[in-house]
């Protein structure tokens, strides 16, 4: 080969890398601070992700700026594959340095949607990503809050195993100069509860029988969940006997069958009871006391008449006054106190009517006679010979007195 055409090759040689050259930094992006950028997650790091952008070196991304919330590994925001937008914070070619951030992309179209969201009362999904004094803070594309206060319907002590969670929330505030977003599950739940309580009150029907659960007791009764809405077990619908505190019934959780006694749509109010499904005592004296029976009571009222005693929860039977004791009594009182526990005998039962009749003395041995005491009297020939003699005696000083008188006039 002659010298001059080995120095044509070179030559062109030359001239084809040059041009190479020139192709490949063509293809290279032109970047600038604040630019906006796609690229495509290739390393994963516990502080930072590597992201390739199509840029003549790749460029990183520090945690602190892959979201808005904490993180404690790049990995809970980005993987390995993953494409990403992205905004140029800084670059130097000389050091070949690179640093992007997903998070102020991210905060940019945040800031847009919710606001049309919280316009639109939009319900969102969020996960929990801390957990800190005074409520919880969720990754909306921005860094948002939710007060404790705005988390439930109930109050909740303890929101320490709500980290992770997902919770469905409503924007209720923002402020951007602030960087403030406040959002609220509760205002969703309580949206819900209330299309569920009307739902529940169309269906529901008086006599109607359904199983709840105790949501929490009052003095004067107990709120029982009936499937989204709350309804009232009064006190006195508790149970047949007399209750003193709904605690003697029921506690908080139990399942209880209750029966519709009221609907009220206007005022939102039910009214249940425990007692209308269960048996009733009347019902239940007609199957255990039969006449004859000699049963345990005790006594309720004392009136003039005479006493009423408990033989059953919820029934009373009559001892009247001439059936308390053998001696004859006056009132009651002078025999019986209330609360006093007594044996009785069941003269007579009418479930229909519901009656019982008692007697307290048919338990009890009647006293032994006591003998009655004769006068003495004397014999009847004594008896006539005293009156012979008395009444001669009475015929003498009376004629002695009217012959005085007739003297006196001679």
């Amino acid at each position: 080969m002659s010298e001059e055409i080995k120095v044509d090759q070179e030559l062109q040689e030359e001239q084809t890398a040059e041009v190479s050259q020139e192709e490949s930094m063509a293809n290279v992006n032109i970047l600038k601070k604040g630019d906006i950028v796609k690229g495509k997650v290739i390393k994963v790091e516990a502080d930072q992700a590597v992201v390739d952008v199509g840029y003549k070196y790749d460029g990183v991304v520090p945690l602190r700026e892959l979201s808005s919330v904490s993180l404690d590994n790049a990995g809970e925001s980005v993987e390995i594959g993953q494409e990403i937008e992205l905004k140029v914070l800084q670059i130097n070619d000389h050091k070949e340095t690179l640093v992007l951030s997903k998070k102020a992309i991210q905060g940019e179209k945040a800031w847009e949607k919710l606001a049309a969201d919280m316009e639109n009362k939009t319900i969102l999904e969020a996960k929990v990503a801390e957990v800190v004094k005074g409520g919880l803070v969720v990754d909306v594309g921005l860094r948002g809050f939710v007060p404790a206060s705005m988390v439930e319907r109930n109050f909740v002590e303890d929101f320490s195993d709500y980290k992770g969670r997902t919770l469905r929330l409503r924007v209720k505030e923002m402020d951007k100069e602030k960087n403030k977003v406040i959002l609220s599950q509760k205002d969703v739940l309580d949206e819900e509860f209330e299309a569920k309580k009307q739902e529940v009150l169309g269906q529901l029907s008086v006599g109607q029988e359904l199983t709840g659960t105790v949501q929490r007791l009052t003095q004067f009764g107990a709120f029982v969940d009936i499937g989204g809405v709350d309804g009232l077990v009064h006190i006195s619908e508790m149970a047949w006997h007399h209750v003193e505190t709904p605690s003697e019934v029921v506690k908080e959780g139990d399942q209880v069958k209750v029966q519709v006694l009221k609907v009220d749509p206007a005022n939102e109010r039910i009214s249940l009871s425990i007692k209308a499904t269960q048996p009733g005592p009347w019902q239940q004296v007609a199957e255990n006391i039969n006449i004859g029976d000699i049963v345990t009571g005790t006594v309720k009222r004392l009136v003039q008449f005479g006493a009423f005693i408990e033989v059953a929860p919820g029934v009373e039977g009559l001892v009247h006054i001439s059936q308390i004791s053998h001696r004859h009594i006056g009132t009651p009182h002078e025999v019986l106190k209330e609360g006093q526990e007594v044996q009785v005998k069941v003269l007579d039962v009418n479930p229909s009517e519901k009656r019982v009749s008692l007697s307290i003395k048919e338990t009890e041995e009647a006293p032994a006679r006591e003998p009655k005491q004769e006068r003495e009297r004397a014999p009847r020939r004594e008896r006539e010979s005293v009156s012979h003699e008395e009444m001669q005696g009475l015929n003498l000083t009376l004629g002695e007195r009217f012959g005085d008188k007739l003297s006196k006039f001679k």
